[in-house]
């Protein structure tokens, strides 16, 4: 919470990929900032478990690869709710493997999830937001959609994607009132890494100026500043970095 109070008092807030890692350190931090949250994620139970344990108002299964998943879930959110503010992307999947080694349901299924589920999500949302001339929408990427990583040519790509569809996005909606921008954290300690070789962890964090991953605790802040009036009125399109040093733009 700022010094001068809850800064997320009365939004109504969706986070996708809510039940655990960065998605929930967000779903918590809106919480402790007066934010109405509503934790989403693709199992039911994960979802309501997360939202129980964060002080989030409710919670709704979501599928991010699954349109009718996502348009049914927004609805729900819409019914209860009244409205949605803020929209948090933070669903995501990280595997492993040289291109050349890489099968096509590989890649497709990090793009389906990565990718594709964001645009969903933001198509689902953005509408209702235009409409009302006014939200917020982040959308979680990495520092690798900017300089790549050995190994993860599927997850770069996908990242490098949520970078180019923030920027694309917020271009068409800004002068509606409504605010689009991305995250993209460098490594952290979340179950994402668990996909993810020993030797690759402790190659790049020899690369890290700082000399250490992140813990999701410190993102959220980040994006608190962008859900944030009069902190995020000012970003549009952009992309805002707690990388450990790892991009330097």
């Amino acid at each position: 919470m700022s010094a001068i109070g809850p800064v997320l008092t009365d939004r109504v807030a969706l986070v996708v990929g809510g039940a655990g890692g960065i998605g929930a350190a967000i779903a918590e931090a809106f919480c402790v900032e007066g934010a109405t949250v509503v934790v989403a994620d693709r199992s039911a139970e994960a979802a309501q478990e997360a939202a129980k344990a964060v002080g989030a108002a409710g919670s709704v299964a979501l599928d991010v690869t699954a349109q009718a998943s996502v348009d049914a879930a927004v609805q729900e959110v819409l019914a209860a709710h009244g409205r949605i503010d803020i929209l948090v992307n933070s669903a995501g999947i990280l595997t492993e493997a040289l291109l050349v080694e890489m099968s096509l349901g590989q890649w497709q299924q990090t793009i389906d999830i990565d990718l594709t589920g964001i645009f969903l999500a933001c198509r689902a949302v953005v509408p209702h937001m235009v409409a009302r001339r006014q939200g917020r929408v982040i959308n979680i990427a990495s520092q690798l959609g900017i300089k790549g990583g050995r190994g993860l040519t599927h997850y770069s790509a996908a990242k490098a994607g949520v970078l180019g569809l923030t920027k694309a996005l917020a271009l068409e909606v800004a002068e509606h009132g409504v605010l689009v921008n991305a995250i993209a954290p460098g490594p952290v300690h979340t179950a994402l890494l668990a996909g993810i070789t020993e030797e690759w962890k402790a190659a790049k964090q020899q690369e890290l100026p700082l000399g250490r991953f992140g813990v999701p605790k410190e993102i959220a802040p980040t994006a608190v500043l962008l859900a944030s009036d009069p902190g995020g009125n000012l970003y549009v399109g952009q992309t805002l970095g707690p990388n450990s040093g790892d991009v330097m733009p």
